[in-house]
């Protein structure tokens, strides 16, 4: 599963301003109605119901919030850096970020679980979590998560 895959430019943002965790998932659905052309309210409250059932703040200011939603073909992805960290309820407390979510169709199956850890993994580095932070602009966000997921791979 490459990150390449999932990610599209489009849908990378960064100085996004959210007031709260809710704001933040509704700023994520907004960007999946305009890039996947899927029903805002619909990924707000699957975004929600999962957020409901247990953080998805992974640790580090990042928060990795995921969802199954009917209307989508494939597994895809959105990545915002906030203006502003946030509480996110994440597993080290920390004030959240970075947020990676992923959007799958209900029949995903293993696909989701498998992208899913892979930006687990790929935002527990240090150095891109930093590089990430000092980006100027969503296509070097953009650049930064393709760029890593070449070398990642290369490296497996």
């Amino acid at each position: 599963m490459q990150i390449g895959e999932i990610l599209d430019r489009n849908a990378v943002m960064l100085r996004v301003k959210a007031a709260d965790k809710r704001k933040a998932l509704a700023i994520l659905a907004e960007v999946a109605a305009r890039n996947f052309a899927l029903d805002q309210d619909a990924v707000l409250d699957a975004l929600a119901e999962r957020e409901a059932e247990g953080s998805t703040g992974i640790g580090h200011g990042v928060a990795a919030p995921h969802a199954r939603v009917a209307g989508l073909s494939r597994l895809r992805g959105m990545f915002v850096r906030l203006e502003q960290p946030l509480a996110f309820g994440a597993v080290d407390e920390q004030p959240v970020d970075l947020i990676f979510a992923l959007l799958a169709p209900p029949d995903a199956g293993s696909d989701h679980l498998r992208a899913l850890a892979r930006v687990s993994r790929l935002l527990r580095q240090p150095a891109l979590r930093q590089q990430l932070r000092r980006a100027a602009t969503a296509d070097e966000l953009h650049a930064l998560l393709m760029q890593d997921t070449t070398a990642s791979s290369s490296a497996a």
